[in-house]
């Protein structure tokens, strides 16, 4: 169940790439799709073999992704265009290769957590500045998939051992990938309208079929 609960996230980063690359984004958020995916890949390899080796793959592109996230986020506002991406470019490389080498346990996690809360302002400032209701709605059904995610993560791995004596295991860590899988695409749906917003690109919620978000927009003919 832990490995084929990361297929939500490698269908959901697709669809992503498919309307970024349909509508022509920024290449950022093209490379924040495939990062996803990736990062779904790497999780069902370690889950399949659990090997450190995988784990690695698992771990180091979670690093990855968050970095590209704190690019996405702040770039923006950010006076010297190349001194970011290099200065995370670096930083990402630093933290495989020191990965590879140094098993880090509790230390990833804690830099994992740090880097989580660095989005965090920079993701509110979004929200409350976002008029749009449907955009609104995707930030708190953000919000709502980590706090649900983060629950059955927690369950499994401190009840660990009370769980697998029940009748029936609920599968915890496996709910965790499926609602991070939702989490992540509602966190790239929201950040690519507050992008479109920024460029001035008039974007829209729209549902496929009443029920999944999607962003459409139109640029303006210079454009």
């Amino acid at each position: 169940f832990n490995t084929i609960s990361n297929i939500p996230g490698i269908l959901f980063a697709l669809i992503g790439l498919i309307n970024a690359l349909r509508q022509r984004f920024e290449k950022r958020f093209s490379v924040l799709h495939i990062s996803n995916m990736i990062l779904s890949i790497g999780s069902m390899l370690y889950h399949a073999t659990l090997q450190r080796v995988q784990q690695q793959g698992d771990e180091t592109p979670m690093v990855w992704e968050m970095l590209l996230y704190f690019y996405i986020l702040y770039s923006p506002d950010w006076h010297y265009r190349s001194t970011m991406p290099t200065f995370l470019f670096f930083y990402g490389v630093g933290f495989a290769i020191a990965h590879a080498l140094i098993r880090f346990e509790i230390g990833f996690k804690v830099h994992y957590i740090i880097l989580c809360l660095l989005c965090i302002p920079r993701m509110y400032k979004y929200y409350i500045y976002t008029k749009d209701n449907y955009a609104k709605r995707l930030a708190k059904l953000y919000i709502a998939t980590l706090f649900l995610g983060s629950i059955c993560w927690l369950m499994d791995r401190v009840l660990c051992k009370e769980i697998s004596r029940w009748y029936f295991n609920p599968q915890g860590h496996a709910l965790w990938h499926v609602f991070m899988s939702f989490n992540s695409y509602f966190a790239n749906t929201f950040l690519m309208f507050c992008r479109a917003e920024q460029r001035r690109w008039d974007p829209k919620i729209i549902h496929f079929f009443g029920v999944f978000p999607y962003v459409k927009i139109q640029k303006p003919k210079s454009q």
